[in-house]
């Protein structure tokens, strides 16, 4: 799971960002900010590991923020102002990456994955690059080790199929494999029951796979 602190001072837009950002399986955001010293002391507070940050904010702005920080915890600055003086301050004050508000979701957080695997992404010639090897989410060891059948189960408990007589006749097996399969699920997922598994499924994206 990656830490994530964000800072924006525009409300709307930091609130929709943190909700977006910590509905992806592998990603969290354990605090927002909407100045430079909140920013300072929610990333002492909450030691993340990506830091997510505006430029322009009241009292301390997002390059003096960074200014101020140990360099050890990669940034990304999100902006609206794309220029090259923009840039230039950004990677001045230790940034790794430097994005456009703009920018799709999926991409922000393959941003935020390879801030955290130390990528450095301020040459914006080979940004495609870097952020294509981080675009799939890296689930936790026990999403990673369900099997094919224990995906498909979830998939099943996402849609609504919950009863182990018609998981059993969806999947052509034994109820007693069903219920096998259930109990390996909430092990790997540690969830108490099947509804906690369906919302699991939904948050980790798995309600996708296709049979």
């Amino acid at each position: 799971m990656i830490d994530v602190v964000i800072a924006d001072d525009h409300r709307l837009m930091l609130e929709s960002l943190a909700e977006a950002l910590d509905s992806i399986p592998d990603i969290r955001v354990v605090a927002t900010a909407s100045d430079g010293r909140e920013l300072i002391d929610a990333a002492r507070e909450h030691r993340p590991r990506v830091l997510l940050v505006d430029i322009d904010m009241p009292q301390v702005t997002g390059i003096a923020a960074l200014r101020e920080l140990p360099g050890d915890v990669p940034a990304i600055v999100v902006t609206m102002h794309t220029g090259d003086t923009e840039r230039h301050q950004a990677q001045a004050a230790g940034a790794v990456g430097f994005l456009s508000k703009a920018t799709p979701l999926p991409d922000l957080a393959a941003a935020v994955r390879a801030a955290a695997a130390g990528e450095d992404m301020m040459d914006s010639d080979e940004l495609d690059e870097v952020l294509s090897r981080h675009r799939a989410p890296q689930l936790d060891a026990g999403a990673a080790s369900l099997t094919a059948r224990e995906r498909e189960i979830l998939r099943l408990l996402a849609q609504g199929v919950s009863a182990t007589d018609e998981l059993a006749d969806v999947l052509f097996i034994s109820q007693k494999t069903v219920k096998n399969h259930l109990a390996n699920i909430y092990d790997k997922l540690a969830v108490a029951d099947r509804a906690q598994a369906a919302v699991e499924a939904i948050r980790l994206g798995l309600h996708k796979d296709e049979r």
